[in-house]
């Protein structure tokens, strides 16, 4: 199922259920119920329930949407670090240079097209793209440079490829989920509180209360569905791409 669809379903089950509660609750009100003596404390306290939760869930968007900027980060800084092998290896024999070649690409096309569908699938990277880096690794630190032109591009290239180690590693880190299990309860339960006060300021059935109160559940639950998609860079909606690696290495 669409994940587009899951959050039209969800935010129509929200709007639904509070215009519900809404109606029924106005047919049990009695005939001598005034709504304007509404205490100014439950306002206070229903005001401060709504500052407190939009804090928390502005944190919440304000990290995931960082550690989704980072994934996207690691992902450009390991494509160009291998680009960069590539390109440097020019200067050494051709017997050499095609095997590095060939080693950086094998790895580049089977990060694209085995590693990305695990990461989606699983929140993990796969042994056989650790191997494959590993070698190219061994094919850089193996050779030995015959004169000062090779040796002035060699120190680089071995840098070149830490670098693509390092975001390698990063890239693990980012696969999974982000947020604990504890935040997800606090922003959930946070959320049905914050929609459930409204109900203490004695919303009738007039156009404009429903309006608002079912345009307010709508808002909570789409940013509770950017925090869970934000949440794991690699494997949702607005999942971070391998375009970086498809455009250095166009031919994997």
């Amino acid at each position: 199922m669409s994940q587009w669809l899951v959050l039209t379903i969800a935010m129509a089950a929200v709007c639904g259920v509070v215009l519900t509660i809404t109606v029924l609750k106005e047919r049990r009100v009695g005939k001598n119920d005034d709504p304007n003596e509404t205490p100014d404390v439950i306002e206070y306290l229903t005001m401060m329930v709504g500052v407190v939760y939009a804090i928390v869930l502005g944190l919440a968007i304000a990290g995931v949407w960082e550690a989704k900027s980072g994934a996207e980060d690691t992902v450009r800084t390991e494509a160009q670090a291998l680009h960069e092998v590539s390109e440097r290896v020019r200067a050494w024999p051709v017997p050499v240079r095609d095997r590095i070649r060939a080693d950086v690409n094998s790895y580049v096309g089977d990060v694209v097209h085995k590693e990305w569908p695990a990461m989606a699938d699983r929140g993990e990277l796969t042994q056989h793209s650790a191997d494959l880096l590993d070698k190219v690794r061994a094919d850089v630190i193996d050779y030995h440079p015959r004169d000062d032109y090779e040796r002035e591009s060699y120190q680089p290239v071995v840098d070149q490829v830490a670098v693509a180690d390092a975001a390698r590693s990063a890239r693990a880190d980012a696969a999974d989920s982000t947020l604990p299990g504890v935040v997800w309860f606090g922003l959930i339960v946070g959320g049905v509180i914050s929609i459930g006060v409204m109900f203490t300021l004695q919303i009738r059935r007039s156009g404009r209360e429903l309006l608002m109160a079912g345009v307010f559940s709508a808002l909570i639950a789409f940013l509770l569905f950017l925090v869970w998609d934000f949440d794991a860079p690699f494997s949702r909606g607005l999942a971070t791409a391998a375009d970086p690696f498809f455009a250095l290495f166009p031919h994997v």
